[in-house]
């Protein structure tokens, strides 16, 4: 889930099926109000880990590996033992700045880089090292420099590395990058920081399940979940996997603060990254200085609820485009109206379901198409290239349509029970998915009944028909190898108010409730800002000056909003 357009993955007929108003029907997504708890740094935020075999909840047959199709558009979505800086101490180890990987150089030259090791495993810091490479923006002020900006892009399992470059090149004021070294970074098992890999091949569909169109599909899907969870445990032949956690990565966040030399760090992080921000703010508030979270999950992890808030968000942001297109009508011929055009959307999604569309290298098919178009509502910037999408199926330019998907899709197709097809290729995105499976899985226990995910399908097919039906559909972590290590971590509000919430209004992956249950849980540490605007992402990536104003003046001269803030478009 990442904000930038380069990264992130590249929902109308009647009133009556407007989206729900906000109230009750969302609001039961709202996680049970959790007792507030006080945090010693790094410890007290996570209750005691509890042992667990290292075994898998049951032995599973039937299919192996992955199945379903890729989607290129979606590609480029604690009372442990303690180490010495989770006593409060520094490590003996600095960053050693040098060139950055090649690729990386190529895209920012501008750019050094470092590693920085941490332990695999915090209850056994003494044990296996891994290496966690960091990149720097020095800031060119001295006497304005105030600390270090650590980025993160989002995920999990995006990579960061060019992120300071990123936000300069999208325009982050220069009081900012004056004001600190910005601090990029592929997190724990990802890209350059001893990577992990589950195996996935260009013929696997990727983690935001398919639109399931009833109860059937559900099931079927639970083989893909099923054999995709496999995968991931018999590829993890070093046993990395089960330590992609929020709270490692937290804890990779105060090494690398330390390895820098710094007393404190600050943090901007955008969609997962501000689940990974919160964790940071509350296991180490005392060495937290300045947190922006931008597009919010609403917790410190990912859980079947936050995924479910997929559908609320794609609801409330897709009448946006509805409107966009209706005014471009002529253009277009979706709809002269937002109603028309929602009822071209479902009219068209049902078509594909009963006659997937033949593009010659594979099937474009109704769950395709809803993923489609929930991507495109990430900005208003993509709006006019899921509306030639759009065009292209409606006239059956099956040619048009894969080139406009992010290339043609590639043979077997199929459909969400596909079989992988013979000699597929491994896929470019195997190691995002893989970390993004594996934190999100790690991070807290998910349902393991098909049962729960038909119910879910069920309720969200109706209350969010847009894309409810495949946001609640079932995860391959209902069949992951391992039990959370530990409970997740817990949100702080006793500490230092020094967390400022970014929410757009109207966002399909983070919708603005994740904003307010976070803005609720840090109590008198947060305060939010609400955008009236449209699309994944606040500060750089959006062009709110209200917003702009706001976070900049908190960045650089700590200047938090005496109360929340709402920015008119």
């Amino acid at each position: 889930m990442h904000p930038n357009d380069n990264r992130f993955p590249s929902v109308p007929g009647s009133a009556a099926a407007a989206a729900p108003s906000p109230g009750d029907g969302h609001r039961r997504l709202i996680p049970p109000p959790r007792a507030r708890r006080a945090a010693v740094d790094g410890r007290a935020a996570l209750r005691p880990i509890q042992a667990r075999a290292d075994v898998r909840r049951r032995r599973r047959t039937g299919r192996n590996r992955t199945a379903a199709a890729v989607i290129g558009l979606l590609g480029p979505l604690l009372a442990v033992p303690a180490a010495a800086d989770d006593r409060g101490g520094e490590p003996a180890v600095r960053v050693e700045w040098g060139t950055c990987p090649e690729d990386v150089a190529a895209t920012a030259p501008e750019l050094e880089c470092g590693l920085v090791p941490v332990p695999l495993d915090y209850a056994d810091p003494g044990g296996t090292e891994i290496e966690i490479m960091v990149s720097r923006l020095a800031s060119t002020d001295p006497d304005a420099r105030r600390g270090v900006l650590l980025l993160n892009p989002g995920g999990p399992g995006g990579s960061g590395l060019t992120m300071p470059a990123d936000l300069v090149s999208l325009g982050l004021p220069a009081d900012v990058s004056d004001s600190y070294h910005l601090i990029g970074m592929d997190t724990r098992g990802v890209g350059y920081s001893s990577p992990v890999n589950c195996g996935f091949t260009t013929d696997y569909r990727g983690n935001i399940p398919p639109y399931a169109v009833d109860d059937a599909a559900v099931a079927e899907h639970a083989g893909v979940a099923e054999a995709a969870a496999d995968l991931c445990a018999d590829n993890d032949t070093d046993g990395r996997l089960r330590h992609l956690t929020t709270a490692n990565t937290a804890r990779d966040l105060d090494r690398i603060r330390a390895a820098l030399g710094e007393r404190k760090a600050s943090f901007y992080g955008a969609s997962y990254g501000t689940a990974l921000g919160a964790a940071y703010a509350s296991m180490f508030p005392g060495r937290a200085d300045r947190i922006v979270l931008d597009s919010n999950i609403g917790d410190t992890h990912l859980d079947h609820d936050g995924m479910r808030r997929y559908g609320l968000g794609a609801e409330e942001t897709f009448p946006d485009f509805a409107r966009w297109a209706a005014e471009r009508h002529g253009e277009y011929g979706l709809g002269a109206s937002p109603e028309e055009v929602r009822g071209t959307y479902f009219e068209l999604a049902e078509r594909l379901d009963e006659s997937p569309v033949e593009t010659g290298e594979g099937l474009v098919d109704g769950a395709l198409f809803r993923l489609a178009t929930f991507a495109g509502l990430y900005s208003e910037r993509l709006y006019a290239q899921t509306a030639e999408v759009w065009r292209s199926l409606l006239d059956s330019d099956a040619a048009a349509a894969a080139d406009l998907l992010g290339g043609s899709p590639p043979a077997g197709l199929a459909g969400p029970g596909a079989q992988p097809a013979a000699g597929a290729e491994p896929s470019p995105f195997d190691n995002a998915w893989s970390v993004f499976l594996a934190v999100t899985c790690n991070d807290v226990e998910w349902p393991e009944d098909v049962d729960t995910y038909r119910r879910s399908v069920a309720e969200d097919r109706e209350r969010y028909p847009v894309y409810g039906a495949a946001s609640a559909n079932i995860m391959p972590c209902a069949y992951w190898a391992h039990e959370p290590a530990e409970p997740p971590v817990e949100i702080v509000d006793d500490g230092p108010a020094n967390v400022l919430i970014l929410q757009n209004q109207r966002d399909p992956v983070t919708p603005h409730l994740g904003g307010e249950m976070l803005d609720d849980e840090f109590g008198q540490r947060s305060r939010l800002v609400s955008v009236d605007g449209s699309g994944h992402g606040v500060y750089v990536y959006g062009d709110n000056a209200c917003a702009q104003e706001v976070t900049t003046a908190f960045l650089v001269e700590g200047d938090l909003p005496a109360r929340d803030v709402s920015c008119p478009a």
